[in-house]
């Protein structure tokens, strides 16, 4: 058994100011925290509103699909998905090419709840984007990082 190494301190701060993943999960906490506010009067979370709008497709998608748009295991999303199917905003439909497949629709309710919270979501989003120096440049960069195949050289490590 090895002995407890000391780390020192200087390497915590180190990581506090420059961890790219430490930086990207407290802003998607407080991003997530502002929405899930402004978001409360149409009765959904930050989450439920992306899995909503996921669903919000000319023809309702399968299940794989929406999980590989929001970067979520399969489990997770069923997970998800669960109380906004209790809540009737969401439903499952057999795939009519294949009936073992299931596929995800939004109901009318559910589709209401998404006329009710866009508009929410608009202003929140403008305000935030004018707070930001780049807001595109942002987004490609992140769109970057949550590529199944992340960045180049990371599944060497």
């Amino acid at each position: 058994m090895h002995a407890p190494a000391d780390l020192a301190f200087e390497t915590t701060l180190l990581v506090r100011e420059t961890c790219l993943c430490l930086h990207a999960q407290r802003a998607a906490r407080a991003l997530a925290r502002h929405f899930d506010v402004a978001l409360k009067p149409a009765g959904i979370t930050s989450g439920q509103f992306s899995l909503l709008m996921s669903l919000n497709r000319p023809k309702p998608p399968n299940l794989g699909s929406v999980a590989a748009l929001l970067v979520m295991d399969r489990t997770t999303l069923t997970t998800n998905l669960k109380p906004l199917e209790r809540r009737g905003l969401v439903d499952t439909v057999p795939d009519p090419t294949d009936r073992r497949a299931r596929l995800l629709r939004l109901t009318p309710a559910g589709r209401a709840v998404l006329a009710d919270a866009v508009p929410i979501w608009r202003h929140l989003h403008a305000t935030i984007e004018t707070a930001l120096s780049d807001p595109n440049h942002l987004r490609s960069e992140l769109s970057l990082l949550s590529r199944s195949d992340g960045v180049a050289g990371l599944k060497s490590i």
